[in-house]
């Protein structure tokens, strides 16, 4: 890592993650809709869609989240779990980007089949212990599209890091509900691996901060590229290096990279 002044990054990143990592950052993004609900099913389940539907616009975002919440009537794991096929009507025709209803469909039918037996999606991603996020990101893939009807045009939604993808969406969703820090936004409510052990989703905003700031060298925004900059956060704080997400993302959206380090 390039940097002159480990000390002096760690404190300008510091006083950034305190500025961002707020209850007031909840409202503009994504993560307003899990928090919406205080059932943790509820949480997961449309913390999930917020996530894989978060690119473009947030206010899009959101809305086509808000949008799906309604067509569950408000109730998801309830939809989930208890729907029938005539339920299903009333998810056709939804679309957010090129995520269609086809998507939506066998997403749904995964959710059902897997809370028959575990009432949390935790265990679709770290079915045993010990495991590192890219091992669960791997499992959660192959488990997710085990079923021999899988549409193969849903798994563009569905990334893993053995096909060398950054898989910036799900690494965010297991941020939010992994970390516990107390500061409002993240859930905390996953217990089978550590903040320590989390990879940095990294999206647009964040690479091109981490880029201007030395932590990330490596050309392409792969798998590799966000285990780097991961590893670099963590010479900053070793046993939370993804709450600079907040410290990265915000200095790119909000201060349009503007970076004064005193």
């Amino acid at each position: 890592m390039n940097i002159r002044d480990i000390s002096s990054l760690k404190s300008f990143l510091d006083k950034k993650v305190e500025q961002y990592n707020t209850s007031d950052f909840i409202k503009d993004d994504p993560v307003c809709i899990p928090h919406s609900f205080t059932q943790q099913q509820d949480r997961e389940i449309m913390g999930f869609f917020a996530s894989i539907f978060a690119w473009g616009q947030r206010k899009t975002i959101i809305n086509k989240c808000r949008e799906l919440v309604q067509r569950m009537d408000n109730s998801p794991y309830i939809f989930v779990k208890e729907h029938e096929d005539s339920d299903l009507r009333k998810l056709l025709d939804f679309k957010h980007r090129t995520f269609n209803d086809t998507d939506l469909l066998y997403c749904i039918d995964f959710m059902k089949r897997h809370y028959v037996h575990s009432d949390t999606l935790e265990t679709a991603f770290f079915p045993t212990e010990n495991m590192t996020v890219e091992e669960g990101l791997n499992h959660f893939q192959s488990y997710f599209f085990s079923h021999p009807d899988a549409p193969h045009r849903t798994r563009k939604h569905i990334p893993s890091p053995v096909q060398k993808s950054a898989c910036k969406r799900l690494n965010m969703y297991l941020r939010w509900m992994v970390r516990n820090d107390g500061r409002g936004v993240d859930f905390g409510i996953w217990k089978s691996i550590s903040p320590a052990s989390l990879i940095c989703p990294l999206d647009l905003h964040v690479e091109r901060t981490a880029r201007k700031l030395g932590l990330l060298q490596r050309d392409k925004p792969d798998w590799r590229a966000a285990e780097e900059l991961t590893g670099n956060l963590s010479l900053l704080d070793a046993a939370d290096p993804v709450k600079y997400d907040f410290a990265l993302f915000g200095i790119s959206i909000e201060e349009k990279c503007v970076i004064d380090i005193q």
